[in-house]
C-alpha cells in the first residue's frame, strides 16, 4: 500500500512529487473508485510542474549569483549599473515563471482534491452494493398479526405525518411531523444524545448549520459533491449535509496534544441535501428527504488506534437500535460502494416490515488521515519522546442515528393490528409516559 505524505499547506490529498512518481500505482490501487479522476491531465500537470520548478530554481540560482556579483562590484568600487539592471530584469522574469508555476499547482490541487481515499486492506473488492459483505445480525423481525403497513400510510392515518402541506410550503421531499410524531422525533434525539453522552463518553456539541467552502473541502464534500449541497445565494456558505462537517472542523489547523486523544463528540443537527443523484428513489415517505434530523458521532484518534475506534463507534450506533429493540444487520461496504473520503465503512441497516428488507440507518467510517490532511489536523507526541514531530490524526464518524429513519423503523416494527403504534419502553419517559400512539 502506498504511503502518501501531505502537502505543507494541507491543500491536497497527496504530495505532488509522490503523485508524479507513483501515479500508475495509485490509479491501480483505486481501480473503479478512481474512475472520475482526470489521470492524464494529472500526469501532464505533474510533469509541467516539475519542469517549471526546475526553471524557477535555476533562475533563482542565477539571481543569487548575479546579486553576489553586484555586491562584489560595489565593494571594489566598480561600475554596477548594468549588472543591477540585468538582475532587476531577471527578477521580473522569475516573478512571471513563479506565477505560471502557481497556476499549474492550483490546477493540480483542483484535480488532486478529487482523488478518493485509498481503501484499507480489509475492505472487500466489489463494484456496488451487491458485493457488500454482511458481518452480523441482531434481533429478529417482529411477528405482525396483520399485513405490514408502510410508515407513510401509518403516519398519515394517525395524523402525525403530513406530506401534502409540506409540499405546499416547500416542495416534494419535505415532511411535517405533528402531535405525537413531532414528540417522538424529539424523544429519539434526546434518547440518542443521552445515551452517547452519559454511557458512551462523547462530549455534546451544538455547531453552526452553515459552513464555508473551506470546511466543506476539509471533510471531502467539496469539490466532488457540490451538486448535492444547498448553497446561499449572497454568501459563500453552505447548509450542512451532516454534522460531520462542522464537528470535524472544530480542530481545523490545530495541533492536538497526544494526551488529549481520543477526542469524541456527538451532535444533533438538522441536515440538508439536494439528493441530486437520486431521482426516482424513495420518493414517498421519510427515507430520503431534503431536510432531516441526525445525531452524529465524530472521533479524533492516533493512527494506531483508529480501527479499534471504528469498532467502538459502530457498537455505539448499534446500542441505540438494541435499546429500541429493532432488528438490524451490519455490513462491510466493498470498494465500489464506499464513500469518497472513507478508508473503511460499516453500514448498519434496520429491518422494515413493509418492504421486507433492511434499509440503511447509519454509516460508520474510518477516514484515516484523509480528512486530517485536507483540514490540517495534527497531534504532537508527549514531551520527552524521541520523535516529537506532529503527525496527522485519524478521524472517524458515524450516524448515531439518522433520526427520521429510526422513526420510520419504530412506526413499522411496533405497528398494531388496530393501526396504533406502541412506543418502545426506553422512549416512554421522553414521551411523558405515553405508551401508545393513537390517532389524535
Amino acid at each position: 500500500m502506498l504511503d502518501f505524505s501531505p502537502l505543507q499547506r494541507g491543500e491536497s490529498m497527496y504530495d505532488l512529487r509522490v503523485l508524479r512518481d507513483n501515479l500508475d500505482k495509485l490509479r491501480d490501487q483505486l481501480g473503479a473508485r478512481g474512475k472520475d479522476v482526470a489521470w492524464e491531465d494529472l500526469r501532464t500537470l505533474t510533469e509541467d510542474r516539475r519542469t517549471r520548478t526546475i526553471q524557477v530554481e535555476e533562475l533563482r540560482h542565477q539571481l543569487k549569483k548575479g546579486s553576489d556579483d553586484v555586491a562584489r562590484l560595489k565593494r571594489e568600487k566598480q561600475p554596477a549599473d548594468e549588472a543591477m539592471a540585468a538582475m532587476k530584469a531577471l527578477g521580473e522574469t522569475i516573478k512571471g515563471h513563479e506565477e505560471q508555476l502557481r497556476v499549474v499547482e492550483e490546477q493540480l490541487a483542483h484535480i488532486a482534491l478529487r482523488i478518493p481515499n485509498l481503501p484499507h486492506a480489509s475492505v472487500p473488492d466489489g463494484r456496488d452494493e451487491a458485493d457488500n459483505i454482511e458481518v452480523r445480525r441482531w434481533g429478529t423481525p417482529p411477528q405482525l398479526s396483520a399485513p405490514a403497513q408502510s410508515h407513510w400510510d401509518l403516519g398519515e392515518a394517525l395524523g402525525i405525518l403530513d406530506f401534502d402541506r409540506a409540499v405546499r410550503m416547500a416542495k416534494a421531499r419535505f415532511a411535517v411531523l405533528t402531535g405525537s410524531g413531532a414528540r417522538l422525533e424529539r424523544a429519539l434525539i434526546n434518547y440518542m444524545l443521552d445515551m452517547h453522552t452519559t454511557q458512551h463518553g462523547y462530549r455534546e456539541v451544538l455547531p453552526p448549520l452553515l459552513v464555508n467552502r473551506t470546511a466543506m473541502t476539509g471533510t471531502g464534500q467539496l469539490p466532488k459533491f457540490e451538486d448535492d449541497l444547498f448553497q446561499l445565494r449572497d454568501e459563500e456558505l453552505f447548509l450542512i449535509p451532516t454534522a460531520e462537517v462542522p464537528v470535524t472542523n472544530l480542530h481545523r489547523e490545530e495541533i492536538l496534544a497526544e494526551e488529549s486523544l481520543p477526542i469524541r463528540y456527538t451532535a444533533y443537527t438538522p441536515c440538508f441535501r439536494r439528493e441530486a443523484g437520486s431521482y426516482g428513489k424513495d420518493t414517498r415517505g421519510l427515507i430520503r428527504l431534503h431536510q432531516f434530523n441526525k445525531v452524529e458521532l465524530v472521533a479524533f484518534v492516533r493512527p494506531e488506534q483508529s480501527y479499534d475506534e471504528l469498532e467502538r463507534l459502530t457498537s455505539h450506533a448499534e446500542a441505540i437500535l438494541q435499546g429500541l429493540g429493532l432488528h438490524y444487520r451490519v455490513i462491510t461496504l466493498c470498494k465500489g460502494d464506499m464513500g469518497f473520503s472513507a478508508a473503511k465503512t460499516y453500514d448498519i441497516e434496520v429491518w422494515l416490515p413493509s418492504q421486507q428488507t433492511f434499509r440503511e440507518i447509519s454509516s460508520c467510517s474510518n477516514f484515516e488521515a484523509f480528512q486530517a490532511r485536507r483540514a490540517n489536523i495534527r497531534c504532537r507526541a508527549k514531551a520527552g519522546k524521541k520523535d516529537n514531530k506532529p503527525e496527522f490524526v485519524h478521524t472517524l464518524n458515524g450516524s448515531g442515528l439518522a433520526v427520521g429513519r429510526t422513526l420510520v423503523a419504530i412506526l413499522e416494527n411496533y405497528q398494531q393490528p388496530d393501526g396504533t403504534v406502541t412506543v418502545p419502553t426506553v422512549l416512554q419517559p421522553y414521551m411523558g409516559g405515553i405508551q401508545t400512539i393513537e390517532r389524535s
